[in-house]
């Protein structure tokens, strides 16, 4: 067990017992979680790539699909649990060998608790004590019935008079008893080609047991030879965490700067946003001015010359209408249809009367003289100088710290070397291969009791393959030489042979039978029990909890597997949980909670989690007094936009008159109506007057509407830009200017306490890459150092080599022997009653004719056969 010590403290690089538990109790420091409700939370810390654990590849694969055998295998199973449906009975195993711990004892068994347990177990065991009586029974009455038949038939009873009666029925019944033991032995074949099957499987089977030995050991080996490297490679890591923290301390002016400046922005940045947006505010304002501005000029001079031309279309068209033409009665109806809509030609909105904008232009084109964007950008270049001065003020203290890191590394690596891993592991392997040769040198006994235990099986086999010849011969012999025109007493030598055949094959039968049952037997109950009791638990790790259950072996040790390993029972560490944590690959420390014995914590918080660090950056001052974020110059600059006169604008009157269209009815769908008139009256002069005119007020539509719709879209987009712009303008000014001068106290009033803070959470990030490194210190103990994966390879492998491999083809050998055993009974029978078909007989049912006219009615009598000479 030395080897297994010395693996236990390579994987757990803890220090002596008495001073880690002694540093486990008072605790490693507490790592300070921020209060969001009293300060704001430091910024995350940037993940750390410690790359990849060079990982150990193992080659078993502790998996098994048998394949078509597998079919037999499921029915095997379904057969046993009608044998046995009852479930695995733990807490009865549990209670016996806690009552019986001191040796099994006759005398014990008489007391009522043992005895209610013996009952239990009968109770339990109650399908294999069934089936095993029946067993036994037909192992001994076997032979008995043979006996008693063949006595029975030598003094001419049971079947043994030669003489065949007569029947009408007769071909029937041979038909009949042909087919029956014909499908009796086609069954008899497949229950042994299912035995030969197993057999040949457990052969085959065993064979490839040696792969499995073969790759646990190497899987093993691979483990030692791995585990070194991989913790040497946690030892090395810690270079990728110290460059960090040296990296962050030769930056702390953009780090811990930007920290504070981050912290300010959330106030700072925002209020000079919105003073910025507002400098862009009063650009737009000025192009929206212009704009509405230059529509209306176009509009109010469009308006006038719109309002000439639709008059004189109108006063023109309704001349067109004077025509005597339009007195004709045909026409007249149409004539006065196109008068009554000349109303309709006329303006609409009146641009005249809106006041025009010309003042707010002046003024807004007087604030535009100071560039207001300048002076914010001067405010964001003062407040984003903070880095640079927080640089300046802490270069004075990053020294220190460097030389406090590389203490910690050499103490870390020196407490790695503490321990002889790698002579440890090479006595581990030395092991290992001692061990594979000691079990390589058993392979040749192996194959030759395996080859002794094949012939066996074969030779049981062959004793009903005997039985099965002797029916198959029989029933060919007497089917091809039966002849239906012979009389029993003449049969011939062929049919005759087949009948002897299957009486032969009869007394076979109670020669091998019960040879053939007590295998079965004793099989059945051996490896059924087997099956019941360790492959299934085993399976669904059942097994384990039995293991597993508190003060099992001995009132005062609660646990096994850690008494036996460790000498401390009283660890919480079951068999079953190794075996999950192994399963899942995970590491050797956490599947044996080796932190319990060794911890790691302990010393890692020692050594990376030191306070000196913050200690060094509670000294940090920032002075932050001379920061300006807007000059006064920038203030009037806003306060007289508040007073531009913006706010005046009747933007309602805007708003009503773009809203009401340029004329009052649309002139396309005017002309086009007019055209449709036109077309209905007589062609001539007037058809063609109306249809010029039409086109005239097209041309007016595309020359003047045109243009005026194009401005008026122009000024309503201005207008309500306008309008959104100046809705509570002094109020949104006010708001701007108290939002600066908030953030200008804050830096001036409460900039010690936010540069405390974020030193402090700087502090913390550095500290922040240790524990990342602990923490995949601890990971990497937990699932990737010492991979305990072989372990339950081994569990894995010898429940494949003794349940698949084994058992289920033992169970599958006496399930197809079994049932060949039972199908040999209605053989018997079936045989029996054929070959009294096949043999000759030494008489005979003569019938002779009735003296009476009713040919129907017959008398036999017994007559002896012909005799032939050439017979």
């Amino acid at each position: 067990m030395l080897w297994t010590k010395w693996l236990v403290l390579l994987l757990c690089w803890g220090a002596t017992g008495s001073e880690q538990q002694a540093e486990q109790e008072d605790g490693a420091p507490a790592v300070v979680q921020p209060d969001s409700h009293r300060r704001r939370s430091p910024p995350p810390v940037e993940p750390l790539d410690f790359g990849f654990v060079p990982a150990a590849v193992y080659d078993t694969h502790a998996y098994y699909e048998p394949g078509p055998v597998g079919i037999l295998f499921h029915m095997v199973h379904a057969f046993l649990y009608v044998v046995q449906p009852n479930s695995f009975p733990k807490d009865l195993i549990v209670k016996v060998i806690q009552q019986n711990m001191g040796g099994i004892k006759i005398e014990e068994w008489r007391k009522p608790d043992n005895v209610v347990l013996l009952l239990q177990w009968i109770y339990y065991e109650s399908g294999f004590i069934v089936c095993g009586t029946i067993g036994v029974l037909f192992l001994v009455l076997t032979p008995i019935v043979g006996m008693c038949f063949c006595v029975c038939r030598c003094c001419e009873n049971c079947g043994g008079e030669m003489h065949q009666r007569q029947r009408k029925n007769a071909d029937c019944q041979r038909g009949f008893y042909t087919a029956s033991l014909i499908a009796t032995t086609i069954f008899i074949i497949l229950g042994l080609l299912i035995a030969y099957a197993a057999n040949h499987n457990v052969s085959t089977k065993i064979k490839n047991t040696r792969r499995f030995i073969n790759t646990n050991m190497r899987d093993l080996k691979t483990f030692a030879n791995n585990t070194p490297a991989q913790i040497e490679y946690l030892t090395a890591q810690y270079t990728t965490a110290k460059h960090k923290v040296l990296s962050d301390l030769d930056n702390i002016g953009p780090l811990l700067g930007g920290r504070i400046h981050s912290q300010l922005e959330k106030e700072v940045v925002p209020s000079l946003d919105t003073a910025l947006r507002m400098a862009g505010a009063m650009r737009e304002t000025k192009e929206a001015l212009e704009n509405v501005s230059s529509s209306l000029e176009v509009l109010q001079e469009g308006t006038g010359k719109l309002r000439a031309r639709l008059s004189g279309e109108r006063a023109s068209l309704s001349n067109t209408l004077s025509d005597p033409a339009c007195t004709n009665g045909a026409v007249s109806h149409t004539c006065n249809t196109i008068r009554s809509t000349l109303s309709q030609l006329g303006i609409s909105a009146d641009f005249s009367k809106l006041a025009d904008v010309n003042h707010a232009l002046g003024n807004v084109n007087v604030i535009l003289k100071t560039d207001l964007s300048n002076i914010v950008q001067k405010g964001y270049s003062s407040f984003n100088d903070t880095p640079k001065l927080v640089k300046e003020q802490t270069k004075n203290i990053v020294a220190g710290v460097k030389n406090m890191l590389d203490k910690i590394g050499a103490e870390i690596n020196g407490f790695s070397k503490m321990f002889p891993v790698e002579a440890s592991l090479a006595n581990f392997t030395i092991f290992l291969n001692q061990g594979q040769k000691n079990i390589e040198s058993y392979y040749p006994q192996i194959d030759q009791m395996d080859f002794y235990r094949w012939i066996g099986c074969v030779a049981v086999l062959c004793m009903v393959i005997l039985v099965v010849a002797f029916n198959l011969l029989g029933l060919l012999c007497g089917t091809c030489g039966y002849d239906k025109q012979a009389t029993p007493t003449t049969r011939g030598c062929l049919s005759n042979t087949g009948g002897n055949l299957l009486m032969a094959g009869v007394g076979f039968t109670f020669i091998f039978a019960w040879v053939l049952m007590g295998i079965v037997t004793t099989l059945f109950v051996v490896s059924g029990n087997v099956e019941k009791l360790v492959c299934e638990p085993l399976a669904n790790r059942q097994l384990f909890q039995i293991i597993d259950t508190p003060y099992l072996v001995h009132p005062a040790k609660k646990n096994f597997l850690p008494g036996m390993l460790f000498q401390n029972p009283n660890i919480d560490l079951t068999l079953g949980s190794m075996y999950r944590e192994c399963y899942e690959n995970n590491g050797l420390y956490h599947a044996l909670q080796l932190e319990t014995m060794f911890n790691i914590n302990s010393f890692l918080n020692r050594t990376v989690y030191n306070k000196d660090l913050a200690n060094v950056f509670e000294s940090v001052k920032v002075d932050l007094q001379d920061i300006t974020l807007l000059e006064q110059a920038g203030r009037d600059n806003l306060l007289n936009f508040a007073n531009s006169g913006i706010g005046q604008i009747d933007y309602d009157a805007y708003l009503t008159e773009v809203n009401k269209g340029v004329t009052l009815v649309d002139l396309l769908s005017f002309s086009t109506n007019l055209e449709s008139q036109a077309d209905q009256l007589p062609r001539g002069a007037l058809e063609n007057a109306l249809k010029g005119h039409a086109s005239s007020i097209r041309q007016i539509h595309r020359e003047n509407v045109v243009p005026m719709e194009q401005a008026m879209s122009i000024m309503s987009q201005s207008i309500k830009q306008l309008q959104r712009t100046s809705n509570d303008l002094p109020a949104k000014i006010t708001n701007i200017l108290s939002a600066i001068d908030a953030a200008e106290y804050l830096i001036t009033h409460n900039a010690s306490h936010v540069v405390k803070q974020e030193t402090k959470g700087y502090t913390e990030s550095l500290v922040g890459y240790f524990k990342q490194y602990t923490a995949w210190v601890k990971n990497s103990l937990t699932s990737e150092v010492a991979q305990c994966k072989p372990i339950s390879n081994i569990v894995d492998s010898m429940e494949i080599v003794g349940c698949s491999f084994i058992v289920d083809s033992v169970n599958t050998f006496w399930f197809g022997l079994g049932g060949c055993c039972i199908l040999l009974i209605p053989s018997i029978i079936f045989s029996v009653k054929l070959a009294k078909y096949y043999r000759r007989m030494d008489t005979e049912d003569v019938f002779e004719d009735s003296p009476y006219s009713d040919t129907l009615t017959r008398f036999p009598r017994a007559s002896a056969p012909p005799n032939y000479e050439d017979w």
